[in-house]
């Protein structure tokens, strides 16, 4: 029996090895140095936006008592439930009622600085609970831009004077604002809110997924099990890849000129910018789609048809279910990037100003991308805080739209 014999490791053989395992480490801490430095990155641009947006959902609020037996305001509770309720306040002078209370207390500068819809926050309470008419109250009022600025340490030095004696007597604090999710925009920043933005991107997040998801699926479905292999179907496929990739502000082109053209009273609508996101949309879907039809083994198929199962059968019965997680992912791919969009929104008019949140699909309304923009674009410090505040809303609406989709692709998903 002959006896194996180690091969010689000679000095040139150690000198590769060594180079070979020091290039081996130098790949290794190359890989770990960008996964390191994508972190810090995602941690100090998270750590500025919440830095930044803390101050967004907060505001500079003025304390005025309002004593409602000296007032003289009644209200029926039944009419307080009633549309008109908040005309009724005004008509029986709230407005002036807040103002008065608000120099009594604050003194004339004091109360010329406070919010001009402040009173709509005393009306709220009212119709909210009628009970406090016959009772003393006191509110927390917003202040206007530039009494905030001066609280802040910015703006003229009299508003700076003003915030800081108010601020010795206790009259004026900074508070977590509840409207802000509740409200929608305006031209204060004390009085803007995300409300309406929010809601309308829900509405067009729901056309976009009602439009493009069910389409977007029987197209892969039908190129990948049914369309026959020819130059219409390349042209096709070409055509589909190719969509994928155009920039998005093409689909606002389109937008524009065909659903504009024949809606012409939806300018801004959520349905509007629905069917527009759904034509960026799409493509994303139908590639995906397809490489995840295409990846179900082909003895799924050949299995069901020899049990006796129809065509159409082996594909709603078993392609699709397990091809589902995957076309899953895709959509949430595709509404992730929709969800982001500006540019194609801005062609079909969804920049306008909307003070009052969208009762449907059809009324005009903005989305929180655009709400987003249009609030970096302006001056106001306020402004400022506002749109960090809005961009940690616009995650954490991503985040919970993601997870949900990842909750349905993780149940449907099977094994074979």
């Amino acid at each position: 029996m002959t006896e194996r014999v180690a091969p010689t490791r000679t000095p040139a053989f150690e000198a590769r090895l060594k180079k070979r395992y020091a290039a081996e480490r130098r790949f290794k801490a190359i890989g770990l140095s960008a996964i390191l430095f994508s972190i810090a990155v995602l941690i100090l641009l998270l750590a500025t936006m919440t830095f930044n947006g803390i101050g967004g959902f907060q505001r500079v609020e003025l304390q005025v008592p309002v004593d409602f037996a000296e007032a003289g305001i009644a209200a029926d509770p039944a009419a307080m439930e009633q549309p008109g309720a908040l005309a009724s306040l005004e008509a029986q002078g709230l407005r002036d009622v807040v103002q008065y209370f608000a120099e009594e207390h604050l003194g004339e500068e004091g109360a010329e600085e406070l919010g001009a819809q402040a009173w709509r926050d005393v009306a709220a309470a009212i119709i909210a609970d009628p009970a406090i008419l016959r009772e003393e109250i006191t509110f927390s009022l917003p202040a206007s831009a530039n009494l905030a600025s001066g609280y802040e340490g910015e703006g003229s030095q009299d508003m700076q004077a003003l915030a800081a004696q108010l601020a010795q007597k206790g009259q004026i604090e900074k508070n977590f604002d509840v409207g802000f999710l509740t409200r929608s925009d305006a031209t204060n920043p004390q009085q803007a809110g995300i409300w309406g933005a929010l809601k309308g991107s829900m509405l067009t997040m729901v056309v976009t997924l009602l439009l493009a998801f069910p389409i977007g699926v029987l197209a892969a479905l039908y190129l990948e099990e049914y369309a026959p292999k020819n130059r219409w179907t390349d042209f096709i496929e070409l055509s589909i890849n190719n969509l994928a990739a155009v920039p998005s502000i093409i689909f606002g082109l389109l937008g524009l000129a065909v659903f504009l053209t024949l809606f012409p009273n939806l300018r801004s609508a959520p349905v509007i910018g629905g069917m527009t996101l759904a034509l960026m949309t799409m493509p994303v879907i139908v590639i995906s789609g397809r490489n995840a039809i295409k990846a179900v083994p082909p003895s799924i198929r050949d299995g069901a048809l020899a049990v006796g199962a129809s065509p159409v059968q082996v594909v709603f019965h078993h392609v699709l279910p397990l091809a589902l997680p995957g076309i899953l992912t895709g959509t949430i791919i595709g509404m992730a990037r929709a969800l982001g969009e500006t540019a194609p929104l801005l062609m079909i008019g969804m920049r306008a100003f909307v003070a009052t949140p969208p009762d449907g699909f059809t009324s005009p309304a903005t989305v929180l991308p655009m709400q987003i923009f249009l609030w970096s674009d302006e001056i106001d410090r306020g402004f400022v805080e506002r749109t960090s505040a809005a961009i940690i809303v616009l995650l954490l609406f991503l985040l919970v739209m993601n997870g949900l989709a990842i909750y349905l692709r993780n149940k449907f998903e099977k094994t074979w």
